[in-house]
């Protein structure tokens, strides 16, 4: 709390109002119900609704922040003779630096990824379905905090975006596990390509310089570079390979209570990289109507470098039939 009023003066801000919202438990620190009031030299005040909200601004205020999940009724309910600005643009920077407890619950969400990931070598996968594949590896695994696992096999792999759906899988086929998992409400994600008995052509080629792009990537994770440099070293290295055309347009982004945060691992974004920051790195290659791959881990930046937090092994593995 502290350092947020601190940083509210700093942006000459009068007041902060949050409604219940991911903000609004960074700040808190738990998820009340009720609208928080912060205001510089003032303790902070939960008020039950926007309109006891208003009561508890300064007269005069000429700057007020609020939660950008911010509801037109409940602005027009707050009755602000203004400038407006999106809290965000305060709690962002703040909340993209994780302390200590909060890295240590993101690393324990990466440990349910990971759970899920060696489950997954374990299990047969021919004749089974994405979307039968994708619920077992959620039931089965026994990670706590699992929040959602796709799958995508085939063709499928070659979309960046997919939904698990009735697909069979066949040997021959790659696959793609993305998980998702939540620990006291911080996440994590990993992200892995596999084969089933054996790749198709040119895929374990493709998944080879992959992986040199994501060590790229990671080399460059360190204070005082940028979000972008770490985009830049993953993709020189996909571009030189020729997969230029078929890369993501990003390379990741940051995570923590929201499963992306600031920054963003992509062309153009400055944000230097702080000790604290725990991010995604995820570079992927997808070749339209043929396969793809991503592969993803969270990290932590620190004093020295990065710090993986994912410890599932990323070579492409061979999936048993």
């Amino acid at each position: 709390m502290p350092a947020v009023l601190a940083r509210m003066a700093e942006a000459g801000l009068d007041a902060m109002v949050l409604r219940p919202s991911i903000d609004q438990r960074y700040v808190t620190g738990w998820q009340p119900e009720g609208f928080l009031v912060l205001v510089p030299g003032r303790e902070p005040v939960l008020a039950a609704g926007p309109e006891e909200a208003a009561e508890l601004l300064p007269a005069g205020a000429a700057r007020v922040a609020v939660d950008g999940e911010m509801r037109a009724r409940e602005l027009f309910a707050l009755r602000v003779q203004a400038d407006l600005v999106l809290a965000s643009a305060v709690l962002g920077p703040l909340r993209a630096r994780k302390r200590p407890s909060e890295v240590a619950a993101v690393g324990r969400a990466a440990e349910a990824a990971d759970r899920v990931l060696a489950v997954a070598r374990e299990l047969p996968w021919y004749g089974a379905t994405e979307e039968g594949m994708a619920r077992r590896l959620t039931g089965e695994s026994g990670a706590p905090g699992v929040v959602a696992v796709t799958v995508a096999a085939g063709e499928n792999t070659a979309r960046s975006c997919h939904t698990s759906t009735s697909r069979v899988i066949n040997p021959g086929d790659a696959v793609q596990i993305h998980v998702t998992a939540r620990y006291g409400g911080y996440h994590a994600v990993a992200s892995r390509g596999f084969v089933v008995a054996e790749p198709p052509e040119d895929f374990d080629a493709l998944h080879a310089v992959l992986l040199t792009a994501r060590d790229a990537a990671l080399a460059a994770v360190r204070p005082g570079a940028t979000a972008a440099d770490v985009h830049t070293a993953a993709w020189t290295v996909l571009d030189d390979s020729g997969y230029g055309p078929y890369t993501a347009t990003g390379t990741g982004h940051g995570i923590g209570l929201d499963p992306r945060e600031t920054p963003r691992l992509a062309p153009g974004d400055g944000t230097p990289l702080e000790p604290g920051m725990t991010l995604v790195v995820a570079p992927g290659v997808h070749v339209p109507d043929l396969y793809g791959a991503r592969v993803g881990d969270v990290v932590e930046c620190t004093l020295s470098g990065v710090r993986p937090m994912n410890l599932a092994a990323p070579a492409l593995h061979v999936l048993d039939p």
